[in-house]
């Protein structure tokens, strides 16, 4: 696919602003489960949990995070790259429920309303525009936070994009992951989260790992070894004896189990490299979107503060009073004047 160029330019020097990137499919299946025993309709008499319960968790981000700009990753629902190229991609999940999908159609609708920016890449995921939008954000001197419960995400964390991993406890009980919380979690250097992830396989995605090689032997694997490009190259044209000997070093130090034959043989069996290379294509995000934020351009979508009338209108057609107030509040107020956290 031919990358397309972006349209805004680099900011200005000064204090880095932040980019609030918001995986909203996922926000949306969280809060489908979570809340589907409320029943809550809009004044339309549509059922709107799952959208309630990702604006309430967006709202309570933007006051915490204070952000310069907020964008929304949609997934394509009509069409699939990465099904077309695999078909059993996220095969095994059980159907959406009718009522998540029609919240999941409206989303971007809401949204835009709203006056907040999306993208809905076409045969694409929300995990690209993740992707794009921290790219984005490097390029152009700004900090980045993605939310999500995903953790594809957690190949993005750097220095200047770090992930907000929505799980049970909402915004405020969820970790942020910079790289260095990253380590300490999974054991793996966040530049070699991606390969970790074609090591280990993602069931969810329905795409195996490497036979032989789990979470803890990959962890080791890369934050001993190194990049998985050495590795191979070690297996082709030196059997894997430099790996196996960082590796029985490894053990020798810190007296764990040692792994080196079996990590050898794993790799060099037939079809572990092909299976690496396939999960690594499947799992590799676009990072070039033409993502169009021009945050310097005033009214642009996806720029705070919004208009307090048009948040009024829309947020208030979900019917609940102590919602409409929140955003009120909170997505008419000035960045600028909220000091970040």
């Amino acid at each position: 696919m031919v990358a397309m160029s972006m349209t805004s330019q680099p900011s200005p020097p000064g204090p880095r602003r932040l980019l609030l990137v918001v995986d909203a499919p996922s926000l949306l299946h969280r809060n489908h489960h979570a809340r589907a025993h409320t029943r809550m309709v809009d004044r339309a008499g549509r059922p709107a949990w799952a959208l309630h319960g990702m604006l309430r968790q967006i709202l309570d981000s933007i006051d915490a995070f204070a952000p310069d700009a907020v964008l929304f990753g949609l997934d394509d629902r009509t069409s699939s790259l990465r099904r077309d190229a695999y078909p059993d991609y996220k095969a095994g999940r059980p159907e959406k429920d009718p009522l998540l999908s029609e919240q999941l159609d409206r989303a971007g609708s809401l949204l835009d309303a709203l006056g907040l920016a999306t993208h809905t890449p076409p045969g694409l995921e929300a995990d690209d525009v993740n992707a794009s939008a921290a790219a984005w954000a490097g390029r152009n001197g700004w900090n980045c936070v993605v939310i999500t419960s995903d953790r594809d995400a957690f190949a993005l964390i750097s220095d200047h994009t770090q992930v907000l991993r929505l799980i049970n406890g909402g915004i405020n009980g969820s970790p942020l992951l910079n790289p260095a919380r990253l380590h300490a979690m999974y054991g793996v250097p966040s530049e070699r989260y991606l390969e970790y992830a074609a090591l280990r396989g993602d069931a969810s995605d329905n795409l195996p790992g490497v036979t032989g090689i789990g979470e803890k032997t990959a962890a080791a694997l890369l934050d001993r070894v190194g990049p998985m490009a050495g590795v191979w190259s070690d297996i082709d044209d030196n059997a894997g004896r430099g790996t196996a000997a960082i590796l029985d070093a490894w053990a020798a130090e810190t007296g764990v189990r040692r792994i080196s034959s079996r990590v050898v043989s794993a790799l060099s069996a037939p079809g572990g490299r092909e299976r690496y290379d396939f999960n690594l294509r499947m799992m590799a995000c676009r990072d070039d979107l033409d993502l169009r934020l021009t945050p310097d351009v005033p009214g642009t979508p996806g720029l705070l503060p919004l208009d307090i009338e048009r948040v009024s209108h829309v947020v208030g057609f979900l019917g609940i009073e102590a919602t409409t107030s929140l955003a009120q509040r909170v997505l008419s107020t000035n960045p600028a004047s909220v000091p970040r956290p």
